[in-house]
């Protein structure tokens, strides 16, 4: 499979739900292996995430590019992120 085959692919989580599309490929320059593959999740049509999945996590490539573990729905994602950004507080310390 040739590398502008792969960018696009549509790309299904463990229980064949369709999570995105690659987007990006990282090699290693010394082997030439994939490292790492980008996958933009279509939020709606004007918002887009991107996650990045490790080559471990990929069970086969063909027609789809199926992993083989579970990504969080977009609105499980959006929720994540409101949580993290949620712990992060700022303080400030006023001298008397």
């Amino acid at each position: 499979m040739k590398i502008k085959e792969f960018l696009g692919s549509t790309v299904l989580d463990k229980n064949a739900y369709e999570i995105g599309k690659v987007s990006n490929v990282d090699f290693d320059t010394a082997t030439g292996k994939i490292e790492n593959i980008t996958l933009t999740l279509q939020k709606n049509i004007f918002s887009k995430d991107e996650v990045e999945i490790s080559f471990e996590d990929i069970a086969t490539i063909g027609a789809y590019v199926i992993l083989n573990k579970e990504i969080p729905k977009e609105a499980d994602v959006a929720e994540e992120k409101d949580e993290e950004e949620a712990k992060t507080v700022e303080v400030e310390i006023e001298d008397e």
